[in-house]
């Protein structure tokens, strides 16, 4: 299985100039853009960082997913949420032909937590041997920073403030998370069952 980012957030979706708010850095300064670059940069690494831990996409942008057979033949989960369209279904066989699929023939299952495929008849098209299926998503809480709950931007800029703090320190352990932002992403987690469950 592969997910694939296929659009990034543009730099005009990113709070860059409520960030310098909340780092009270100065303003009204000659150089006052000096520094965008890099808060620009920490903004993105906070929000990589936050969707890797809850497997939510942010900011709307398109994915492709690609793998090479269904975990289940009527409903396949999908790997991102929350997911508002889907774009393409296209098969490709073992000599790289490519057909899109019919839409009748599946439909999205909306879901904050586990969006997924749904078979719009007895099972979702067959995936050929030796060959895979690619998923187009357009995933996001919508295109705008003012489209995320308060507690996911909130947490996007607690992180980036502690990257930023702490840039230049060695030996300080970047890898984990400070507690409140565990604290504010911990109810967008999902939640893995193994053993037969739904993941």
């Amino acid at each position: 299985m592969m997910l694939v980012e296929e659009t990034t957030v543009p730099l005009s979706a990113l709070p860059v100039a409520e960030f310098k708010d909340h780092l009270r850095l100065g303003s009204g300064f000659s150089d006052d853009g000096v520094q965008d670059a890099v808060l620009e940069s920490y903004l993105r690494a906070s929000m990589a960082a936050i969707e890797a831990r809850t497997g939510k996409v942010l900011l709307e942008r398109e994915f492709s997913w690609t793998l090479t057979a269904w975990r289940d033949t009527r409903r396949q989960p999908l790997p991102i949420a929350p997911v508002s369209a889907v774009g393409a279904v296209i098969m490709t066989d073992m000599q790289g032909v490519e057909a899109i699929v019919d839409d009748s023939r599946w439909t999205l299952e909306p879901d904050i937590q586990r969006p997924a495929l749904l078979a719009a008849g007895t099972s979702l098209p067959g995936v050929p041997n030796g060959g895979s299926v690619k998923i187009g998503l357009l995933a996001g809480y919508g295109p705008e920073w003012t489209d995320l709950p308060a507690d996911l931007a909130q947490a996007v800029m607690l992180l980036g403030a502690h990257f930023y703090e702490y840039r230049h320190d060695a030996t300080c352990n970047t890898h984990a998370m400070p507690m409140g932002v565990q604290s504010l992403i911990e109810r967008y987690r999902t939640v893995r069952l193994f053993m037969g469950g739904r993941t």
